[in-house]
C-alpha cells in the first residue's frame, strides 16, 4: 500500500464512463480511488452503494470517485447499470494500475480492498484497507484543502 504524501501515480484506462486519465484530475480536484476485488459480490456492492448514496457529499467537496479492479469493461458496465452507479468503474484487467497503487492481491478473490483519497496536490491524503465508512473518507477529504 502506497504512503501518505507520495505522488500519487497516474493512470489512463478504460472506465464505464469512457476513457479516464488521472492526470486532468491531479492539481484541480479531490480523487477517490476504491479498489474492490469483485464485481457483484455483496460487501463489493454495499461498499459501491454507498459511494453512489452519498453522491451529495462528495460533491460538495467536488471529489471524482473511480471505483477499480480487473474485471472486464462490459462487466463493469452491467453492474453500474444493475446498482445505478453514476461513477466511472475502471476496467484493469492486466493489473497495471493495482501494481502502480501497491494494491496486493489476494487468493481466488482477486485485489485487496484499499481506499485511496489523492489531495489537490496530487499526493496520497489517506490510505486504508478494508471497507471504508463513508464518513471517514469524507473527513478525509474534507483534510485535502
Amino acid at each position: 500500500m502506497l504512503s501518505i504524501g507520495q505522488q500519487a501515480p497516474v493512470f489512463e484506462a478504460m472506465s464505464t464512463q469512457g476513457a479516464v486519465q488521472l492526470q486532468d484530475y491531479l492539481g484541480s480536484r479531490p480523487i477517490v480511488l476504491i479498489f474492490y476485488p469483485k464485481d457483484e459480490t455483496p460487501i463489493c456492492t454495499k461498499q459501491l452503494c454507498s459511494v453512489r448514496d452519498s453522491k451529495a457529499l462528495y460533491a460538495a467537496r467536488d471529489a471524482v470517485v473511480l471505483g477499480i479492479n480487473p474485471g472486464t469493461l462490459e462487466e463493469h458496465r452491467r453492474f453500474a447499470e444493475k446498482h445505478s452507479y453514476d461513477f466511472p468503474l475502471v476496467s484493469d484487467t492486466d493489473d497495471r494500475i493495482r501494481q502502480l497503487y501497491d494494491v496486493g492481491k489476494m487468493f481466488l478473490l482477486g485485489q485487496q480492498r484499499i481506499v485511496y483519497v489523492i489531495g489537490r496536490d496530487g499526493r496520497i491524503a489517506y490510505a486504508r484497507k478494508g471497507n471504508r465508512p463513508t464518513p471517514e473518507i469524507i473527513s478525509a477529504l474534507e483534510g485535502t484543502g
